[in-house]
């Protein structure tokens, strides 16, 4: 185990990584302050020690894309950072409206600040959801650059109008047959051979395309959301993994690519109990587009401390307690082991502790401490599951922008960067 302390005890992990094409860094809750804050400092050291070009996280492409523009310096992006992030309106906010987030996008902004347009580090959503989001900034563009295909978004629109933005009601229409897949299939065609791009923004082909591409992938994935299956979760992380090989294209042959998501994501889904479901996800994905010797793969997990979450969909966000992991998990056995946090190398670990299944915790966006022991574990191998391990004994809870004062400047040293 390598000791974990600053920002030098990461060269063994950066070692690792070599020269490989894209790393996966993951998390095992969407509310933890040390995984952004370590997934940070991870991603600094790539971008200015290894060259990498972007970071693309489990976020909405439309918000995630005003976020690229800022920390870019596009005229039009505007300089407050805070009013970027509270356009994150998408339940759950908290996951990228944070303070951490926040002292990430002043970093990419300065170290962006001095270099060409084609050399700047991008931030972008790999997510699917964003059906009206992305038609809605389609429409918009195009209004001053393509009349013609501003009408095909329109008509994509108006087949889902009557659904008032509501997913949950188009799944349950989609059943009767009223399809709107024709529509966006249609679109994603038009602005592929014809639309138009005439006001010298590079990357406005490549947003005007996704988020048609989202469109129709949106329309897949609310569509399977009632079936008794996975097929929406596979609809999704191919999604994801499409966004990322479109985002390596625009990049160049060469560009590397870091990527955030939850450990459910990232780590290879053959190694857990998701591949006798059914199911896929962008880890196992891209290992196997781009080879497993091009792709790494970094798991995170804590003992103890507190998460920010909410006890249904769409309520409230607050913070909760993080109990002691379950006797018999990963985190129980390395608690038990270590006083202090650290990472595996994997292929450096031979005990069986590594290489046979043992359940590791997994904290959604909705959370029920008191249950946690009749769940929230995945049965997993992990050195099939992550080139890396992150192991930290305690950890604490992110911070919301909206919890603290508007007036707060984001601190420029630990704990918000580390």
């Amino acid at each position: 185990m390598y000791r974990l302390t600053d920002r030098n005890s990461l060269q063994p992990l950066l070692a690792a990584i070599e020269d490989r094409r894209i790393v996966m860094l993951g998390e095992a809750s969407h509310g933890t302050h040390e995984y952004y804050t370590w997934r940070t400092s991870i991603s600094k050291q790539l971008i200015t020690e290894k060259g990498f070009r972007f970071i693309a996280v489990e976020g909405d492409w439309p918000d995630c894309y005003r976020l690229n523009r800022y920390v870019k310096g596009y005229e039009d992006a505007g300089d407050d950072i805070i009013s970027i992030l509270n356009s994150f309106d998408r339940w759950p906010t908290w996951m990228w409206a944070n303070w951490e987030v926040a002292a990430l996008a002043e970093w990419l902004r300065e170290h962006n600040r001095h270099l060409p347009p084609d050399e700047k580090v991008g931030f972008y959503g790999l997510d699917v959801y964003s059906l009206w989001d992305s038609m809605k900034a389609m429409v918009n563009y195009l209004e001053t650059e393509d009349k013609q295909a501003a009408q095909s978004v329109k008509a994509a629109i108006a087949c889902f109008e009557p659904f008032d933005e509501d997913e949950r009601l188009y799944a349950r229409f989609s059943l009767s047959g009223h399809r709107c897949s024709d529509a966006v299939v249609a679109l994603l065609r038009e602005i592929r051979l014809k639309a138009q791009f005439l006001d010298g923004d590079r990357e406005a082909a490549l947003n005007t395309e996704q988020n048609a591409l989202i469109a129709v992938n949106a329309e897949k994935y609310y569509s399977s959301m009632i079936g008794f299956n996975n097929e929406s979760w596979n609809i999704r992380d191919k999604h994801m993994m499409e966004t990322l090989e479109r985002l390596l294209l625009f990049h160049g042959p060469l560009s590397k690519g870091i990527v955030w998501e939850h450990n459910t994501h990232i780590g290879d889904a053959r190694a857990t109990d998701m591949a006798k479901a059914g199911m896929v996800n962008i880890g196992q994905l891209a290992r196997d587009t781009y080879g497993a010797a091009n792709v790494f793969l970094t798991g995170f997990s804590s003992y103890k401390g507190t998460v920010i979450a909410g006890d249904s969909w769409g309520a409230p966000m607050q913070e909760m307690k993080v109990p002691e992991a379950k006797p018999g998990s990963i985190e129980a056995v390395l608690h038990q082991e270590t006083d202090h946090n650290g990472y595996f190398l994997l292929h450096e670990e031979q005990r069986d502790l590594f290489h046979t299944r043992i359940g590791h915790r997994a904290i959604g966006v909705i959370y029920h401490p008191e249950q946690e022991r009749r769940g929230n574990y995945v049965p997993s191998v992990l050195a099939k599951r992550y080139d890396a391990f992150v192991f930290l004994d305690e950890t604490q809870a992110l911070h919301p922008v909206h919890l603290y004062p508007q007036d707060q400047r984001v601190p420029e040293t630990y704990p918000f960067g580390v």
